[in-house]
């Protein structure tokens, strides 16, 4: 059985290794725990993975939070840029393969079809551009590396603190009327299955760049919709809203919806985001909102 080694364990997509990554012998790891490894500190690093001797490194661990990367663009930097080339490092010395999470937002947003693989990125906030350094290190260091674009991540329970999570307990509490932004687009990638993405793919041997999302692109006015009719709560109205209503610290691209050539071309197709969205408001939401 093959080793792999997951950085940021303990978040929204390393919740689901476990129930996912069914055939590896897994090594998980995170900020803190009894497992507890930080990215940023390159001697730790090193000696975690070449202790661990995995075949394959999943590289989770991120600044994640883009109004905080836009504030604090060192924090930012530390963990997205320079945690990511301590880990690249460190699959070289051990000989490990490295999947490396990026995300969808790398590019400027002005393109009117969602991008694919061969578009040329063009990140407009802090969090992008860092996102965009490690695929850089991790191209530069690691011939044996896939990167991993994925859109508007989407799962996590109970701890769900992003927009499904918040919104779904916003509609279970009769919150009415919201307002939700319809001017950008993204694509929503449910991380259950972006893990699923990344296991058919690394089983291929084809490195190198692939975007993992649902089909399909939507705005953030679509998703809340969705949410209402997943929770049968027709009594909720949800109006529409400019970007501009929502002064935000970072720039957000006005569409990062993706789409992957590359995928498609394995045979490797990824269901429609309605579904995915409604199997985890109803499976994975709907029993925490009701013990709520």
């Amino acid at each position: 059985m093959r080793r792999l080694f997951v950085t940021g364990a303990s978040g929204m997509v390393g919740g689901y290794v476990r129930s996912v990554l069914t055939d590896y012998e897994l090594v998980l790891t995170d900020l803190a725990g009894k497992t507890s490894v930080d990215v940023r500190d390159r001697d730790l690093v090193r000696s975690a993975i070449l202790e661990a001797r995995p075949d394959v490194v999943l590289h989770l661990a991120a600044a994640t939070d883009v109004d905080r990367c836009e504030i604090e663009p060192e924090w930012a930097r530390l963990s997205n840029s320079v945690g990511t080339e301590n880990v690249a490092l460190a699959c070289r010395e051990a000989g490990a393969e490295l999947v490396y999470v990026s995300t969808g937002s790398v590019f400027s947003g002005e393109k009117a079809e969602a991008y694919v693989e061969s578009d040329q990125p063009g990140p407009i906030n802090v969090y992008a551009a860092t996102k965009l350094d490690g695929e850089r290190i991790v191209t530069a260091m690691l011939p044996r590396a896939y990167i991993v674009r994925a859109g508007w991540m989407i799962g996590g329970g109970a701890v769900d603190t992003k927009f499904v999570g918040k919104m779904a307990g916003f509609i279970a509490a009769g919150r009415t009327p919201l307002r939700e932004v319809d001017d950008t687009y993204g694509t929503v990638t449910y991380a259950t299955e972006l893990l699923g993405g990344v296991r058919r793919s690394v089983t291929t041997g084809k490195y190198g760049l692939y975007h993992m999302g649902n089909a399909g692109s939507c705005s953030r006015y679509d998703v809340a919709l969705a949410i209402v009719d997943a929770l049968k709560r027709k009594d909720i109205v949800v109006e529409r809203a400019g970007s501009a209503a929502f002064p935000l610290p970072a720039p957000r691209p006005r569409s990062e919806a993706i789409r992957s050539e590359r995928l498609q071309a394995l045979g490797i197709e990824q269901r429609p985001w309605q579904d995915a969205l409604r199997e985890y408001v109803t499976v994975e939401l709907v029993p925490l909102l009701a013990r709520a």
